[in-house]
């Protein structure tokens, strides 16, 4: 069976499944290149309108795999550049990818699994998840995932949890925004398909265009060349075939034909 599971249902949901439960899906340099090959999969699939990144078992994942890290504490300091880069190249595919993403997290989730999460547009857990950025107790540092995590966590929340390697629970978690919501394990699919059906339901070049938005505008200052940038943007999606059918939708009270929810 393989380690990484990928589906699309008819509506354009592609699942992206870690399904090793057995090592409470502690990844790999092999897992991480069939994460990513899903995902590169899913980006250019033009059926593909939502990604839910989900997990089989008890826990979401342990992070690296112990047998993964035995092998890389003998490479090379070039080796071990190398095989970083693995783990980079499908954090970036993952956080820049066009469609949006949802965490479903099952279980607990630690070291590299938080930059999972924090690479995905919304997230939700279980109650009784937890949480634990635990690079420091193996004297190794969050390095890969930490400009992820900082971005979702926020600076300060990072300070705590990156150097005292504490596990913390889903309401912490959510309190910090590592996950939007936690709810009960019996609620954990609802609360999923909630989303699923409020994206469906939206224009999927205007989904892709937000997220490329919030991606481009993060952080830079509030100047003349993002103000002209934002009216050629908004401009452009106007004129659009996709603008266009969503403004028309909206004036003469149909449904756009986009819509692909079951409201």
């Amino acid at each position: 069976m393989s380690p990484v599971l990928y589906s699309v249902d008819p509506r354009g949901v592609a699942t992206l499944t870690l399904n090793r439960p057995e090592k409470h899906n502690a990844f790999d340099d092999e897992m991480i290149r069939l994460i990513e090959a899903a995902l590169r999969r899913a980006d250019s699939d033009d059926a593909v309108r939502v990604l839910v990144l989900a997990a089989e078992g008890r826990s979401f994942s342990a992070g690296a795999d112990l047998a993964w890290m035995r092998r890389v504490a003998a490479y090379t300091y070039e080796e071990n550049v190398a095989d970083a880069k693995g783990l980079a190249s499908m954090l970036k595919t993952l956080n820049f990818l066009s469609k949006p993403t949802i965490a479903r997290v099952q279980g607990n989730a630690f070291g590299g699994a938080v930059g999972l999460i924090s690479c995905c547009d919304m997230a939700v857990a279980v109650e009784q998840a937890q949480f634990c950025l635990s690079e420091v107790k193996l004297g190794l540092i969050p390095a890969t995932i930490g400009p992820y995590v900082v971005a979702a966590m926020g600076e300060r929340f990072a300070r705590r949890y990156f150097l005292s390697a504490e596990r913390f629970t889903a309401e912490v978690a959510q309190q910090c925004g590592l996950v939007s919501e936690f709810v009960a394990q019996e609620c954990l699919d609802s609360f999923v398909e909630q989303w699923i059906e409020a994206l469906l339901a939206n224009g999927p070049e205007a989904v892709k265009e937000a997220k490329r938005l919030l991606q481009d505008v993060a952080q830079r200052p509030i100047d003349e060349a993002l103000i002209e940038d934002t009216c050629e943007r908004i401009a452009r999606i106007r004129v659009s075939p996709e603008g266009q059918e969503g403004l028309g939708a909206f004036l003469e009270k149909r449904r756009p034909s986009y819509d692909g929810s079951s409201q």
